[in-house]
């Protein structure tokens, strides 16, 4: 079974001829480790699922700091949502840790195809709801759980991370510095 079918079958089921419908939709895309899939100021008319490797999401504020909004590994749905929907300009950037290998869908191909398939649209939707509830839950750990907290959480959550993600990165993504986190993994 291909693995974008097995993804979407997570929440929903298609026939054969629903899932060829799909991923006539998509184009692959391969791009090798610090490749930038998006970068800051760009219009994004892309939304990017993880086939294999591992991705970033960040933003480098006034000092030059980067802040790691999101990592994107396997089956992991990945863009400048803002950027996708609106057509403004992104506010952050997505390059790669790892060669990565991905399939996306344009904006008017997603548009057509849930216009076609409102099996997709419910997918998307359900989609989206995980999506506001992980990013509420990683909010209100950043508000009220201290650094060692946020990082046990992430090491029981995402153990892989940890095997293929720099520490800095790590560091990054938990808002604490890379000292900081090597007191925390002791």
């Amino acid at each position: 079974m291909h693995p974008l079918r097995k993804h979407i079958e997570e929440l929903i089921n298609l026939t054969d001829e629903e899932f060829d419908m799909v991923l006539s939709h998509f184009e692959p895309i391969k791009k090798r480790k610090h490749q930038y899939l998006v970068q800051e100021g760009e219009l994004v008319d892309k939304e990017f699922w993880v086939l294999k490797g591992c991705l970033k999401s960040y933003f480098v504020d006034d000092e030059g700091k980067e802040h790691i909004l999101q990592f994107g590994m396997e089956n992991w749905w990945i863009t400048d949502y803002e950027s996708f929907v609106k057509q403004t300009p992104s506010k952050i950037s997505i390059d790669c840790i790892e060669d990565s290998e991905l399939l996306y869908i344009t904006f008017e191909n997603r548009e057509k195809l849930t216009a076609q398939m409102h099996k997709m649209e419910r997918f998307w939707a359900k989609k989206s709801k995980y999506g506001r509830i992980a990013l509420q839950n990683r909010i209100l750990s950043l508000l009220k759980n201290s650094a060692k907290e946020r990082y046990d959480v992430l090491l029981e959550q995402y153990p892989q991370l940890f095997q293929r993600v720099p520490k800095k990165l790590i560091a990054a993504y938990l808002g604490v510095s890379r000292e900081t986190l090597s007191r925390l993994s002791l």
